[in-house]
């Protein structure tokens, strides 16, 4: 026999239960999100100097180089091909030129806060002034008008 007061403790633990699965499950289904390094020593040094216009603009070795780059560390929050799926700004309508770079780099370097809550960490000491401008210069490729 059942007592009707155990019943709700027993449903409330076995809820509990299915939320730390389900939060468990969606934890690894974000993917790895350590940032990857990027290999840029085919690409012309920029030295230690934040630029303010991109040196790699057109550079098709930099595109090649910021296409993968952009995969394995922004588009898990940006999107595939920068088309972003609501969790983070859509890239692909940033400004051209040096506008655009001027927005690129002060968000790339320091990342995106709000009301305490970090929107999207910075990569100033985790990725290379060059790593930044070749994912810049790949971003140049996929805009829309």
């Amino acid at each position: 026999m059942i007592k009707v007061t155990s019943l709700p403790a027993r449903l409330k633990r076995c809820c509990i239960g299915a939320g730390f699965i389900l939060v468990a499950g969606l934890a690894q289904a974000h993917g790895d999100v350590t940032p990857q390094a990027v290999d840029t020593s085919s690409l012309p040094k920029v030295g230690t100097e934040w630029l303010a216009k991109n040196p790699y603009s057109g550079n098709k070795e930099a595109i090649r180089i910021g296409d993968s780059a952009f995969n394995q560390n922004c588009a898990r929050c940006h999107g595939l091909g920068a088309i972003s799926g609501g969790i983070a700004p859509d890239l692909r309508y940033l400004p051209k030129g040096s506008e655009g770079d001027e927005i690129f780099l002060q968000r790339i370097r320091h990342g995106s806060t709000r009301d305490g809550r970090v929107y999207m960490p910075p990569f100033e000491g985790i990725l290379s002034q060059e790593a930044m401008w070749t994912i810049r210069a790949w971003l140049e490729t996929v805009y829309e008008e």
